[in-house]
């Protein structure tokens, strides 16, 4: 019997219903469910459908069907986004009683002629940080960085340091149009479903540095992250939705499974 209980393991992945699977999805659905698994842990499955003009009709259940033809299997209830509305404005409250959080009326315009850029484009200049509450009815809010510096350690990328506010700069986390912004989002629910282990595309390893700070703002835990390559079409650019990527075939699930595993490194 061992001395010491095995940590517990939960893993997820959370595709969003813009369109149906694709092969860049699939290597990320395989490779934190292949790692879950090697953990002997557990393996959820959330659905981002925060963003409705975005969303796809059907594409959440296509989604679902395609990863059951393909042999995933979840061990919770599926989580959807759009009925976590009260814990994201929660948080939100939080954040803004606690002085981290702060109403913005700037437009993109307003920000773009500051002429600050960064990693994602330009870089909010903190018109609005010290401004009294805004009279008119529309404002996003806007996570406060404060100057901080985070560091964490990408399994797969190794020690990563990210100075937020110069960086990226103050970050939306509710739009303007009310709705709730991703890197919220997918902090309070990961806390929520007690995610231990993040296994998902590099095209997220610049977002994980706001997140990790939502955390320690939230005095939430912070879990393990590993960012897996992306997959590229033929002029180089990241395989996705917005790309106009081809879907999976479900019906002939075998030899993509192969293709996914392969590109992840492993063999058969």
């Amino acid at each position: 019997m061992p001395l010491h209980k095995q940590p517990v393991y939960i893993g997820r992945f959370a595709p969003s219903p813009s369109g149906p699977l694709h092969f860049g999805s699939l290597v990320a659905a395989m490779g934190s469910y292949l790692d879950a698994r090697t953990h002997q842990g557990q393996w959820l499955l959330r659905m981002e459908d925060l963003d409705p003009p975005r969303e796809k009709p059907g594409a959440a259940d296509d989604i679902l069907r395609t990863l059951e033809a393909f042999g995933f299997q979840w061990d919770a209830s599926i989580l959807y986004q759009s009925t976590r509305t009260l814990a994201y404005q929660e948080a939100v409250d939080t954040l803004i009683q606690a002085g981290h959080a702060y109403p913005c009326t700037c437009s993109r315009k307003q920000i773009a002629e500051s002429g600050l850029i960064g990693i994602e484009g330009h870089i909010y200049p903190g018109t609005c940080r010290n401004r009294p509450a805004p009279t008119r009815q529309r404002f996003a809010i806007r996570f406060n960085t404060e100057s901080h510096t985070v560091t964490f350690i990408d399994r797969i990328h190794g020690h990563l340091t990210q100075h937020i506010a110069s960086e990226m700069g103050d970050f939306i986390i509710k739009r303007i149009d009310g709705l709730f912004a991703y890197q919220l989002s997918v902090v309070v629910d990961d806390a929520y479903q007690g995610i231990t282990h993040v296994v998902r595309g590099a095209d997220l390893l610049h977002s994980t540095p706001r997140q990790i700070m939502l955390q320690q703002r939230l005095h939430l835990e912070t879990p393990s992250y590993a960012h897996l390559p992306l997959v590229m079409d033929e002029n180089g650019k990241k395989l996705s939705k917005q790309t106009q990527a081809h879907r999976v075939d479900k019906k002939k699930p075998l030899p993509e499974l192969i293709a996914a595993f392969e590109f992840l490194g492993q063999q058969l």
